[in-house]
């Protein structure tokens, strides 16, 4: 038994709660169903429903678009779609990684011997299928975005292979989760190269270049050994922490100086307060964050997707409630 299969066990009564208790725990559904479940990773997909979906809504307000009657049912499925296809990317990803998960993260589904690599490669295709016809449903530049954002998850942990290369790999993963997800998002109801989402995407695809360092702390040793180079296994984590930073916080810092020029609306000087976030971020890398005893990584990885998510819910609120709001200008 791992150090993995002894968490949670003083919950044994209510079965397999989360991803890293044992899969002898599992009741219901049947540990078969429990490990595709696990293979999604509910976690990381609060993060693209929730921000698609704060996106669209300030799509709408913003272009003055008639309301449909069934606005909600629109909204629903654009969002759901680009969380399936994260859903994907993820899926994909552990199968084409699990000699690395064996090392690192042996209480994932397929290092675990629950589902094999193939089944879970050919679950990965099914979804990026399943979400891509839903797309085209949407329009054609939901459809367009979304088909762009599976050509870099897929060539992510596929040949060319991205992940392998040093900085490389976060550029790869900050551009669909960032520049193009809020693109799709935005195309939903709106023109998705006004001035707005071509600044935000910019925003949230430079938060997560640096971001995505604190993902590969727990990995360091895995990637190494499977052939990847990140920040963290070339420089060591405090010196990767030094290259993020200015990604995670400059974005932010600089929304006053945008507002200044005209490019962004005065109300959302706000979202400035983000990059107090990010340096909490930086802190708890640097102090030596150690990995969540429920969640898969550090609890600086969990926190970087909650700076995400207030992002997309902060840009959603001050653009829906500008006209009311009437906040007061910092310059």
């Amino acid at each position: 038994m791992d150090k993995h299969d002894s968490l949670g066990d003083a919950g044994k009564g209510l079965g397999k709660l989360t991803m890293k208790d044992p899969y002898s725990k599992t009741k219901l559904p049947s540990k078969h169903i429990r490990g595709y479940i696990d293979l999604l990773r509910p976690f990381t997909l609060l993060a693209p429903f929730i921000v698609s979906m704060s996106i669209i809504v300030a799509s709408l307000v913003y272009n003055n678009v008639a309301v449909p009657s069934d606005w909600w049912v629109t909204v629903g499925n654009a969002s759901l779609t680009l969380a399936l296809v994260n859903a994907a990317s993820n899926i994909l990803n552990q199968a084409t990684d699990w000699k690395g998960d064996s090392i690192s993260k042996p209480y994932r589904p397929i290092p675990r011997g629950v589902i094999k690599p193939d089944e879970a490669q050919s679950l990965a295709y099914i979804l990026y299928l399943f979400a891509l016809l839903r797309a085209v449903t949407v329009n054609v530049w939901f459809g367009f975005f979304v088909f762009l954002i599976m050509i870099f998850t897929v060539t992510y942990s596929l040949p060319p292979r991205m992940k392998q290369y040093l900085f490389l790999n976060q550029i790869w993963i900050a551009i669909p989760r960032g520049f193009l997800g809020i693109l799709a998002g935005w195309s939903v109801f709106g023109d998705p190269l006004q001035r707005e989402p071509l600044i935000i995407g910019t925003i949230a695809m430079l938060f997560f270049i640096g971001g995505m360092s604190t993902k590969d702390i727990v990995d360091s040793e895995a990637d190494k050994t499977t052939g990847i180079r990140t920040l963290i296994n070339t420089f060591g984590v405090n010196k990767a922490a030094l290259i993020s930073f200015p990604f995670m916080f400059f974005p932010f810092f600089f929304i006053p100086a945008l507002i200044t020029i005209g490019f962004l609306e005065s109300y959302l000087w706000p979202l400035t307060l983000l990059a107090f976030l990010s340096c909490f971020i930086f802190y708890l890398m640097v102090k030596g964050d150690t990995e969540s005893k429920t969640l898969e990584n550090i609890h600086a990885w969990s926190i970087m997707y909650v700076e995400y998510i207030f992002f997309a819910l902060g840009f959603a609120f001050l653009t829906i409630f500008a006209g009311i709001l009437n906040l007061p200008t910092l310059l």
